[in-house]
């Protein structure tokens, strides 16, 4: 594990302002998309324009046509009618023939350039219509990335908060193993090595007295025996605190009946099991997990509550096995144990974690609710059929 643990506070700074970035990005987009809405709108308000403007030049263009051939007809009339016209009605006819001939002539020319202004305008609409799809493309694309990213990156936090749980629960696994091989030793070492050192002697000093005082020698052998049951049942503690070799002999409640007896009476906390059905049948894997679970409840009652009763009770419900641990301790802040990560020193919270995941492996939860000064209780809930192929033994 790395020296210094990954403060997600920070890490959460930096998705904000990534987020924002891309916030500022995506509102870009969507400006650049507008404003190009906005000058289609504009371009084909200007062709609707365009497009009038064209068609009236058009009518009046055909109307100056008319004009002008009727002109130019009475020119050809007055000029051939010469004794009948005079020369001010032939000049007369003359000059309208040529300034309605400049006036067609002009009228074409506006018509030409507005044609050409309409053409301009289709081309610049055509253009304009492919930027606002595209836009309007990338913009719902955009968001739709953006949700996702969002996302994505505010579960960053989460996701590298359970991974970094996980890091220090298999730490604190690792250290509570090498504790536990400690007190094993030191268990074997005062306990059944010291007895089985006695034993050696005792089977020594027997040999010595066998044959000089029979009386001497029937009194160590009756210590002898003391001595031997006494490391046996040393030895048993020991094996019944490693795994409970009853709990495949007898079954669930029996092994919590004598761990809860042995547990009332090293701690003189008083403790009351109630099952609704003694004889439930179950899973070896589920007897083990419930048996961790209520053990290391226990656990943390004896080491934070101060607590002087605890009620534990077991039934099955709707295909569960539903437990409850109740203790009337000095109880604790759920958000407090739960937010003491990035640490080694909050047992509680790790005890909580593992006793979660433990339920958790079997698609079961754990529930806790505690207040200071209002006592904890432990509801857990675990199927009672599962897929052993997906579940891994303890």
């Amino acid at each position: 594990m790395s020296d210094e643990i990954l403060d997600v506070s920070e890490l959460n700074a930096i998705v904000k302002e990534s987020i924002e970035s891309l916030e500022k990005g995506k509102t870009q987009i969507f400006e650049i998309f507008e404003q190009a809405q906005m000058e289609y709108k504009d371009l084909e308000e200007k062709l609707k324009l365009i497009h009038d403007k064209v068609q009236t030049t058009i009518e009046e263009t055909e109307i100056l046509e008319e004009m002008e051939k009727e002109s130019r007809r009475h020119l050809m009339i007055v000029s051939k009618g010469f004794n009948i016209y005079s020369e001010e009605d032939i000049k007369h006819a003359y000059e309208r023939t040529k300034d309605l001939q400049i006036k067609l002539a002009l009228k074409r020319e506006q018509e030409r350039q507005l044609i050409l202004q309409r053409t301009d305008l289709e081309q610049q609409i055509r253009k304009m219509r492919e930027i606002v799809e595209r836009s309007e493309y990338l913009a719902s694309h955009v968001t739709v990335a953006m949700n996702y990213l969002t996302g994505a990156l505010f579960n960053i936090g989460d996701t590298l908060e359970e991974l970094q749980k996980k890091e220090l629960l298999g730490v604190k696994v690792i250290m509570a193993q090498e504790e536990e091989r400690q007190r094993i030793s030191r268990d074997i070492h005062d306990g059944p090595a010291q007895s089985l050192t006695n034993i050696v002697i005792k089977c020594e000093i027997c040999e010595k007295l066998f044959d000089i005082d029979e009386e001497r020698t029937k009194r160590e052998i009756r210590e002898l025996k003391g001595l031997a049951r006494e490391s046996l049942k040393e030895i048993r503690g020991i094996i019944f605190d490693l795994r409970p070799m009853s709990l495949d002999d007898l079954g669930l409640i029996p092994t919590l009946e004598q761990y809860i007896a042995k547990f009332q009476r090293d701690t003189g906390i008083d403790v009351q099991l109630i099952a609704r059905d003694k004889d439930m049948e179950l899973d070896s894997v589920i007897e083990v997990a419930v048996f961790r679970i209520i053990q290391e409840a226990l656990n943390n009652i004896k080491k934070h509550s101060k607590a002087h009763q605890c009620t534990i009770e077991l039934n099955i419900k709707d295909d569960n096995l539903v437990g409850t641990i109740s203790d009337n301790g000095v109880g604790f802040d759920m958000d407090e144990v739960e937010s003491a990560k990035g640490t080694l020193k909050e047992e509680s919270g790790f005890g909580i974690y593992s006793m979660r995941q433990r339920a958790e492996l079997l698609k079961g939860r754990v529930n806790i609710r505690s207040k200071q000064g209002e006592g904890t209780d432990v509801k857990f809930e675990i199927p009672l059929y599962i897929d052993e192929d997906k579940v891994e033994e303890e």
